[in-house]
């Protein structure tokens, strides 16, 4: 787990928004960093392996919403020096999917 997976995780596991979320979810082929089931949210965590990876996360993330699944993005940046406004964009998804 990265710093910022770490940070993210701390902030919340244990239903702390009110959902169960898991880490390291497979979804066919991929594995994403976190996952919200009841509510079909991928949650990806993107540092500096993912700005090599452009293409390959982009069919990725393709693959997983045909599905129907919701993908979210947040930056290491944004983890690290954001942190209540992630959550607060996270919070707002998870209510506007709980409708």
């Amino acid at each position: 787990m990265t710093k910022s997976e770490g940070l993210f995780w701390k902030k919340t596991k244990s239903s702390q928004l009110g959902v169960v979320m898991r880490r390291q979810m497979p979804i066919l082929d991929y594995v994403v960093d976190f996952y919200i089931k009841d509510l079909g949210i991928a949650i990806e965590i993107d540092g500096s392996s993912h700005e090599n990876n452009f293409l390959e996360d982009a069919t990725r993330q393709d693959r997983i919403e045909e599905l129907g699944v919701t993908f979210v993005r947040f930056s290491n940046h944004q983890i690290q020096n954001n942190m209540n406004e992630v959550l607060a964009e996270l919070r707002e998804l998870i209510h506007d999917l709980s409708d």
